[in-house]
């Protein structure tokens, strides 16, 4: 639904965009995450429009954003970070003026209006003058107007900015839901929202991808997958092995130490292996028990480590 191919975009001597590539389809919501100044908002107007590449090209829906403009534009549902609107018109007014400029039938505007206006939460404020409703209604109506032509495709820059925590609730639910029919790009920079909104994540700096997949496959690729905290108590020896394999599951202590109780503290992860591509964390978690057991060892606590986005974030985008 979406390609982008070794993608570059320059504002004179600045480089925003430096030679990016994905792929996008069809019930996917992907998060493109990154810390300011990344170059997000960059890709988000390239794609729907509103700038050219320097180099390299944007196809949506197979159609080239240079080639086709006004056709890939039908295809969009756009919601800038900072969603303009006319203060001195109602939400009413302001989605009828859409709905007609994106060419809706009139005799199907009314329905699609008030659809959208109960999908966003706003027939509360509807025939208020959009200058005195808070910014948090005015986000939602920034989504509506984003999606009242049904696009196939959706990109939202930042859109639960303003909003309170109700209404980012509210605002990511809708997403999820839309995203099951929808393609949809997410840009952000909080990683709650990615992991609680979007199926894969591509994360961006100084104008590169500097990764991209599900926080679990970038963790792997950045040997930070989970791990897990035993703590052990019994007949112990001064130190488990760095690595070993038991249950043809290969395993490596990433850190072990002696507690003032005396037990024994052990951090330890699986190694990524094909083998192991589609064995689950609970079943890691089973073999790893069953060692203890038959290393003669008393498990007093074990924790499963979830790799983090936070720390994938951090690695991916630190200075230096």
């Amino acid at each position: 639904m979406i390609e982008v191919h070794q993608l570059s975009k320059r504002y004179g001597t600045v480089q925003a965009v430096r030679d990016v590539s994905f792929q996008v389809g069809t019930g996917q919501v992907i998060g493109l995450l990154g810390p300011n100044g990344a170059g997000k908002t960059t890709i988000m107007k390239i794609l729907t429009g509103y700038h050219y590449p320097t180099s390299g090209s944007a196809l949506i829906d197979g159609l080239s954003v240079e080639e086709y403009p006004e056709e890939v534009k039908k295809r969009i549902g756009y919601l800038p970070e900072n969603a303009p609107s006319y203060g001195d018109l109602s939400p009413l007014e302001y989605l009828s003026f859409v709905a007609e400029a994106r060419a809706i039938p009139k005799d199907k505007r009314a329905s699609r209006i008030n659809q959208v206006m109960d999908q966003c939460s706003l027939q509360e404020v509807k025939n208020k003058p959009i200058e005195t409703i808070s910014k948090g209604y005015r986000q939602r109506l920034g989504l509506a107007q984003a999606i009242i032509h049904d696009p196939a495709i959706l990109i939202l820059d930042e859109p639960t900015t303003g909003l309170d925590p109700n209404q980012i609730l509210e605002i990511r639910a809708l997403i999820r839901e839309l995203g099951k029919s929808k393609t949809v790009i997410l840009s952000t920079h909080i990683l709650q929202e990615v992991e609680a909104v979007c199926s894969q994540v591509i994360i961006i700096h100084q104008g590169r991808i500097a990764a991209q997949g599900t926080s679990a496959e970038i963790g792997r690729t950045l040997k930070g997958q989970d791990s897990w905290h035993l703590e052990l108590r019994g007949n112990l020896s001064e130190a488990v092995p760095e690595r070993f394999v038991f249950n043809n599951v290969s395993f490596i202590v990433q850190n072990q130490k002696r507690l003032e109780n005396g037990n024994l503290f052990i951090k330890i992860s699986h190694i990524d292996e094909p083998a192991m591509a589609n064995v689950s964390p609970h079943a890691i978690g089973e073999t790893l028990f069953d060692w203890v057991v038959a290393q003669g060892y008393k498990l007093t606590h074990m924790e499963h480590q979830k790799v983090s986005l936070e720390d994938i974030f951090v690695q991916l985008t630190k200075e230096g």
